[in-house]
């Protein structure tokens, strides 16, 4: 999963800068508009791409999901105000 998300990510964030260089290195000498264009394009591709390799997979563990050890189980919730101290 992770390795997926990983690729994912990087194919995106290529294609964002590959955007990038042919807007202002090829289709500028055509066209400012479409050059443009393509940055706003771009411009939208690493949010996307951030939400893609953050996402939570089916497998993955939660951040307040028990990790299985007691004691740091309990210093958590203790701290997110779950459980009273005695």
């Amino acid at each position: 999963m992770l390795a997926r998300r990983r690729r994912t990510y990087f194919v995106m964030m290529g294609i964002c800068i590959g955007l990038f260089v042919l807007a202002w290195g090829v289709v500028r000498i055509w066209s400012v508009p479409a050059a443009v264009g393509m940055c706003v394009v771009a411009m939208l591709i690493p949010p996307v791409a951030a939400m893609v390799a953050n996402r939570r997979g089916p497998d993955d563990r939660w951040w307040d999901d028990p990790s299985g050890d007691p004691k740091s189980d309990e210093w958590w919730d203790e701290l997110d105000g779950k459980k009273r101290r005695p």
